[in-house]
């Protein structure tokens, strides 16, 4: 088991790198099979040193409905910035909002950064050095607290549970 763990230290890693390699290559011939196999299994291993720590999902089953839950909410905030965009009577309300976080591991906050700078009209600047704030810039808003508890309720808390922040 050791054996297998130095030799493929991010299993997640290794199977998304070769699931993409065969998605860019559109093909599932042979040869990218192997030469996707073999990027997946070098590039964690290279890297692996790199890494502060392992990768635990807690609840799998909900990152793949956090996963669904995140591009439906890009589909849906894209129609949304283009409506905003797009009437020239609207009054946008652009804010920077300081984003208090309750989670504290970097890669839980990395995805959650990263799932609000993919949802349009939102994106994150910056983590202040304690980790315990976000700052966000806004394309429009009303209530900068019903943004904030709107973002905790709906993806911080299900990265909580996923990772077992």
């Amino acid at each position: 088991m050791k054996l297998l763990k130095r030799l493929v230290p991010h299993p997640i890693f290794s199977l998304v790198l070769l699931v993409v390699w065969l998605l860019l290559n559109n093909t599932l011939s042979a040869g990218h099979i192997l030469l996707g196999s073999l990027i997946a299994l070098i590039l964690p291993w290279a890297t692996a040193g790199f890494w502060a720590e392992q990768l635990h999902l807690h609840k799998p089953g909900l990152a793949m409905r956090f996963l669904l839950l995140v591009l439906w909410d890009i589909t849906v905030a894209n129609i949304q910035v283009a409506k905003l965009i797009l009437n020239p009577r609207r009054k946008l309300r652009p804010a920077f909002i300081h984003y208090p976080l309750e989670i504290n591991n970097d890669f839980a906050i990395t995805v959650l950064a990263a799932t609000i700078s993919l949802t349009p009209g939102t994106v994150s600047i910056d983590v202040n050095g304690d980790h315990s704030v976000l700052l966000l810039h806004s394309l429009d808003v009303d209530d900068e607290d019903a943004l904030i508890a709107e973002i905790k309720a709906r993806y911080e808390a299900p990265i909580k549970e996923i990772f077992g922040c």
